[in-house]
């Protein structure tokens, strides 16, 4: 892995303070007073190279613009029926601070079925909550904790997991490549519970294409991971899905204040309300117009074409090998 060094920082810093004035303003919302900060997560994801890491850096900041990614907190999901719905299928939320202060994101890969809305609607989502994550929870934990957090943790849960979430690899590849390009190393520690047997034959195809650098960031922890995860949080700060001591689904809680997937839960009330009033103070007079926000999708790269392809070649032979030939019938990788 290529090591930041000042030098480096320097010199990207000093390309930086030559793009134009739009630039520089999308920049402040991503760097939110720590511009060094900001330097050095784009110099990590192109493994210290300045030319490789300026580029990349100009593209985010165009991609903002040209989606008008600054003012995407101000455009409500409408109507709430549609919002709950989208949050019923794209399961994430906030579920509390680890003992550093790092905002602990739950999310529930298994059960995400990304089946109520359409595509646009659900890439929406991920970037509205990427962004409030950036300019109002971590800003956040940053005053109260007394030093600068610009990372969360994820813990990501893999009750349910079906083969059949598999024919959702597109959309995953779209929302997984906006974050790789546009919100590099906001991540800390990925760690996996509750992870069936299928998720092995998943696991072995995706770890060798990972670079080594995220490799380190994935730890797939024991059954529902709470011995582990009481280590570096507070109880409260448990995703719901890693409390419980028999199973269940990680979905249907009866406590929704405790389910921090439901639209009922604290943190999405307050994201919700927060983006509701963000457009009543950019467009005081009007009514919320009911559509969705179509953002520029990256082109998949071949990476993810031949991840795809493995995938089913690999659950192919994880089917036949443990004699649930036929079970699977049928499942392709929708990518095309």
């Amino acid at each position: 892995m290529g090591i930041v060094t000042q030098h480096a920082i320097d010199e990207l810093q000093t390309l930086m303070e030559q793009i134009d004035e739009s630039l520089t303003r999308t920049f402040q919302n991503v760097h939110q007073g720590y511009p060094t900060e900001a330097l050095v997560r784009f110099l990590k994801a192109r493994e210290g190279d300045v030319s490789k890491a300026h580029k990349m850096l100009v593209d985010s900041l165009k991609w903002r613009i040209e989606n008008e990614i600054d003012d995407i907190l101000a455009k409500p999901i409408v109507p709430t029926d549609l919002y709950r719905a989208v949050r019923d299928s794209q399961l994430i939320g906030l579920s509390g601070y680890s003992g550093e202060g790092l905002p602990v994101f739950a999310v529930g890969v298994g059960l995400s079925t990304f089946d109520k809305a359409s595509v646009h609607y659900y890439v929406q989502s991920h970037i509205q909550i990427n962004e409030y994550r950036d300019r109002v929870i971590l800003p956040s934990a940053t005053r109260k904790y007394g030093r600068h957090i610009s990372k969360c943790l994820k813990v990501l849960d893999m009750t349910g997991l079906k083969l059949s979430a598999l024919s959702q690899i597109k959309l995953l590849s779209i929302i997984s490549t906006i974050d790789d390009l546009n919100y590099p190393e906001k991540t800390l520690t990925y760690y996996v519970v509750n992870a069936p047997y299928i998720f092995s034959a998943c696991w072995k195809v995706v770890k060798p294409l990972l670079h080594e650098r995220t490799r380190k960031k994935i730890q797939v922890l024991s059954g529902c991971g709470q011995d582990e995860l009481l280590k570096i949080m507070d109880y409260a700060s448990l995703p719901h899905f890693c409390r419980r001591k028999v199973s269940g689904s990680s979905h249907h809680l009866q406590n929704a204040i405790d389910n921090c997937f439901s639209l009922d839960h604290p943190f999405h009330q307050q994201l919700y309300d927060y983006i509701k009033q963000q457009f009543s103070i950019h467009q005081p007079s009007g009514p919320i117009k009911q559509g969705s926000v179509h953002v520029g999708f990256p082109e998949l790269a071949v990476e993810e074409m031949v991840l795809a392809k493995n995938l089913e070649s690999e659950i192919q032979k994880f089917d036949n090998k443990d004699g649930l030939h036929g079970s699977f019938n049928g499942l392709k990788i929708n990518n095309d």
